[in-house]
């Protein structure tokens, strides 16, 4: 691979606090040499070719660490070559894979069998995890020990809650001495039974079950209260209440744990649903605008660590139902940072904290090298072009599923052409 120039660009890295007009060199190793101002036209070799990114934006990698892949058992929906390529196409060059499949991800068999696939069909990289517990039955805890050693970066039950106290406490003992990182759904069951819309005004306007944001605080407050006995790593996956945003801030005065948030919950809220509009179906679900409006000083202050798609990719059957039988999720990998970027341009947060959130927020808590520009990194990065306009339209999407919830919005910022290990893999 031959050493590549890019000049005239703006850089940000938030693991390095680079916020500036420069450059990057990618050596023939594919891994950075150099980044930032230092890097321009009067810099480079004369004899060499360089690429003028012309004002547009670089930034790491996005690390998306909430993604839904069917594979295995639910290919029809998703699998490792669409998700990599929908995920290239919106600056993503890392994901954290949920468990829930079929076969749930839960042994050692099932690890060696999803980083084969992973490894042979994706171009970018695959974080796996596996289940708390035993094919996702909430009752007994999997062998986080030995699955730790097969390469699975988190545990989850991915769309479901460990309700029981007790399982919990033993979880978080465990974790604890093998410091591995819990992340927890946070929503009690019993409360969110039939539930399908947030509990108000529109759930009743509707004449749908609703959840109610407590189901979500009594879980955080939970979990954070067995933290002060059993100090692991520990995520909460997603939060989508002002109330979550509130507990959150008090709480880490005095305990170390991070949390998400979905870009759904983030863009939208319980209005958009309209009249039974199933794609906006979601777990957790949408909430009022006031709660939206919370998440988003979370962000803003940093209550909140990451941003996520929480991309499951249904096929439309499952979708087009009635709202009680209808698949809930959305597709989101590939409008991720477009998406993200509406909070940019409306002023509501500034554009470093934004891609610190996408980038070496997430990558810090999974505790791997990825998200940065490091010199002598692998040199994954996107280049946006954040000024330019376009409208989602699902059959334009490159997604398997194509269950978007923003279909028909006007976003400004697009991704141009996005970078893994120094080679070119998307160009718009």
């Amino acid at each position: 691979m031959k050493k590549k120039y890019f000049i005239n660009a703006n850089i940000i890295d938030p693991k390095n606090s680079l916020n500036e007009k420069g450059g990057l060199i990618i050596n023939e190793e594919g891994k950075i040499e150099a980044a930032g101002k230092k890097v321009n036209k009067n810099n480079i070799p004369s004899r060499e070719k360089y690429i003028d990114v012309k004002e547009n934006y670089i930034f790491p990698g996005l690390v998306d660490m909430r993604v839904f892949v069917g594979e295995p058992g639910y290919e029809y929906k998703e699998n490792f070559r669409t998700l990599s390529n929908a995920a290239l196409s919106g600056g993503v060059t890392s994901v954290v894979t949920m468990p829930n499949t079929n076969p749930v991800i839960d042994n050692v068999s099932m690890v060696d069998f999803l980083k084969r696939r992973g490894r042979d069909k994706s171009k970018i990289n695959i974080f796996p995890t596996a289940s708390l517990t035993k094919n996702l039955e909430g009752t007994n805890m999997t062998e986080f020990g030995l699955l730790q050693k097969k390469g699975i970066i988190a545990f989850t039950d991915g769309l479901k809650t460990i309700q029981n106290s007790r399982l919990m406490s033993r979880i978080m003992n465990s974790a604890a001495d093998l410091k591995c990182l819990i992340m927890q759904h946070a929503e009690d069951s019993d409360l969110a039974k039939y539930g399908m819309v947030n509990d108000g005004i529109i759930s009743t306007k509707l004449g749908l079950q609703g959840i109610p944001d407590i189901a979500e605080k009594i879980i955080i407050e939970r979990d954070l209260t067995l933290l002060e006995e059993y100090s692991c790593r520990y995520h909460i996956s997603q939060i989508s209440s002002a109330k979550s945003v509130d507990i959150i801030e008090i709480k880490k005065q005095n305990l170390k744990f991070s949390c998400g948030v979905s870009i759904n919950n983030l863009s939208l809220n319980e209005n958009d649903i309209g009249n039974f509009r199933t794609f906006l179906k979601l777990s957790p679900p949408l909430r009022k605008e006031e709660d939206r409006l919370s998440l988003v000083d979370g962000l803003k202050n940093k209550v909140i660590d990451v941003i996520v798609s929480d991309h499951k990719p249904e096929d439309e059957e499952q979708k087009r139902l009635t709202f009680a039988q209808a698949a809930s999720g959305s597709s989101g990998i590939e409008t991720l940072l477009a998406l993200s970027l509406e909070l940019y341009h409306n002023e509501s947060i500034k554009l470093e904290t934004i891609i610190q959130a996408l980038t070496s927020n997430p990558a810090k808590i999974l505790r791997i090298n990825k998200g940065n520009l490091d010199i002598g990194n692998d040199a994954d990065f996107c280049i946006v072009d954040i000024n330019k306009p376009w409208i989602v339209k699902k059959d334009n999407l490159i997604s398997k599923s194509k269950n978007t919830s923003i279909d028909d919005k006007k976003l400004q910022g697009k991704v141009t052409n996005t970078f893994v290990n120094g080679v070119e893999l998307f160009k718009l």
